[in-house]
């Protein structure tokens, strides 16, 4: 995992620096930078070292030096890649961005679509830039405009006071400058299929599964996050087969729910168990680098980011990459507000739009997270396989409305993983990771201390566009906007929970 910065226009290495300054977080094991007088690009790579950790430093060139390439990401598919592509290049690394570098060389602009992973990169090929974002948008990527010239950079931060018109690279897309932005990637849209239960179950299990292997690939260590929730309670007990020691990670207020609930799950699974209970000042003191990190001010966003923040910092005094169950709820029908949906096929629907809107906001918060402490994370529940199996399975298997006096959000999953789990895991009540670790309670406290009710009122009618919806969020804006010294790019990219059709989850 890593960060990228470039400028395609003019050969200006010293902006290029700038903003990989800017990104010393997502890498701080080593830095490259590509410029020749020749070329009108500069290239910049600030490294995460997790695959040849000794030989895979950035940028990376072909043997004949006509095309470089930084990448953020992971490419699961690449000892494939690698195979298929030796007889006609020779790999200078074992990194898997060097595969992707060889690919395009064969494949040109087609080569996005033949990856297999989470992954932002930038290729210079000759005289041009080609540049493409994983499907789902798992790993970020930004573009901005200065005098003609186009800078891209892996956050806003980096290109904010250096570039005007920010916006958000697309997810599933590639830019290449002789030609433009193409899509290559949707959600798919496919119907429930007319399997039995069984068959469902059994598809559904052994696709997890093989998902979850693949993003076990890395030489530095490996652990999961643990909140005792369903969904990362999952993924642990699936990557505890394949891991001598499984590192995990959990944390709350004192007596919370998920700690508890975690300790259950850490003992079940014999795992290297890591909590931390967060103490009533810690969110008051680690607020303002929070927003700074997340680049959003949305009240339910910075609500998950603030344990997740906790956990990640962590983390990074054990491991290097992280697994996490991000995404679960948005294909099986997780969150209260599906429940609304007693049609069937438009909650189908819905669950289709949520998976494709999660890449600026559920995302957004699970990489800035873990890169804020230099950490890897990945989600085994978005490979591209997992989405499109999640799609053929009917609505009324996911939210299950016949098993008692209230639905059972993700009932498909649960008995696909109930092996795995204790009972009181596996059909434990879904709660919001800020609920059940207690943090909602702790925001109260400084939320009243930093914006009353009547400040919050009058900051509010100051920023009628931000669409402030309680105090809470007002001090989230007003930390957000005190964190840079031109909040404009940041806070015009700021996607909202509260533009969800129903309740926000």
């Amino acid at each position: 995992m890593c960060g990228i910065a470039g400028i395609w226009g003019k050969c200006d290495e010293e902006t290029v620096r700038v903003m990989m300054r800017r990104l010393v977080h997502r890498g701080p094991d080593a830095e490259g930078i590509f410029r020749e007088p020749e070329r009108p690009v500069v290239l910049g790579h600030r490294r995460l070292a997790v695959m040849d950790p000794a030989g895979g430093d950035q940028p990376i060139r072909t043997e004949e030096g006509d095309r470089v390439i930084v990448a953020n990401g992971e490419i699961y598919n690449f000892p494939s890649l690698r195979a298929d592509l030796e007889g006609q290049h020779r790999f200078r690394t074992r990194s898997d961005s060097e595969a992707v570098l060889h690919l395009y060389g064969e494949q040109g602009t087609n080569c996005p679509r033949n990856l297999d992973g989470m992954f932002a990169f930038a290729i210079t090929d000759g005289s041009h830039l080609f540049v493409a974002r994983d499907p789902i948008g798992i790993k970020p990527l930004y573009f901005g405009r200065r005098d003609g010239d186009l800078l891209f950079a892996s956050e806003i931060k980096a290109l904010v006071g250096l570039a005007d018109h920010v916006t958000e690279f697309p997810p599933g897309s590639w830019f290449h400058s002789g030609i433009g932005t193409r899509a290559y990637y949707e959600v798919p849209d496919r119907a429930p299929e007319p399997r039995t239960l069984n068959e469902h179950i059994a598809l559904l299990r052994e696709t997890l599964e093989r998902s979850v292997t693949k993003r076990l690939m890395s030489d530095v260590p490996l652990g999961a996050f643990l909140s005792g929730g369903l969904d990362s309670s999952i993924i642990a007990a699936l990557v505890r087969p394949h891991v001598r020691q499984l590192h995990t990670f959990s944390v709350g207020t004192e007596g919370s729910r998920d700690l508890e609930a975690a300790r259950t799950v850490a003992r079940h699974l014999d795992t290297i168990h890591h909590e931390h209970v967060i103490e009533p000042g810690e969110i008051a003191a680690c607020l303002p680098e929070i927003l700074y990190h997340l680049e959003s001010f949305d009240q339910d966003l910075v609500r998950s980011a603030i344990p997740c923040f906790f956990t990640a910092r962590l983390a990074a005094c054990e491991v290097k990459v992280i697994l996490t169950g991000e995404g679960a709820d948005e294909l099986f029908a997780g969150y209260r507000y599906y429940r609304d949906y007693e049609d069937a096929a438009l909650l189908h629907r819905e669950l289709r739009r949520s998976v494709g809107s999660m890449h600026n906001i559920n995302l957004q918060r699970v990489d800035r997270m873990t890169m804020a402490h230099s950490v890897e994370g990945r989600v085994p529940f978005l490979d591209v396989e997992m989405i499109e199996l999640a799609q053929m399975i009917p609505p009324d298997l996911k939210l299950r409305r016949n098993c008692g006096p209230n639905p059972v959000e993700k009932w498909v999953l649960r008995r696909a993983c109930e092996d795995l789990l204790p009972g009181e895991i596996v059909w434990r009540d879904k709660e919001q990771f800020d609920e059940g670790s207690g943090t909602v309670d702790l925001l109260a406290e400084t939320v009243g201390h930093w914006m009353p009710t009547t400040e919050a009122r009058q900051y509010a009618e100051r920023h009628p566009d931000a669409r402030l919806r309680s105090p809470e969020e007002c001090l989230y804006h007003k930390l957000l906007c005190e964190a840079y010294a031109d909040p404009a790019p940041v806070l015009e990219n700021v996607a909202r929970w509260s533009d969800r059709p129903g309740d926000c989850p």
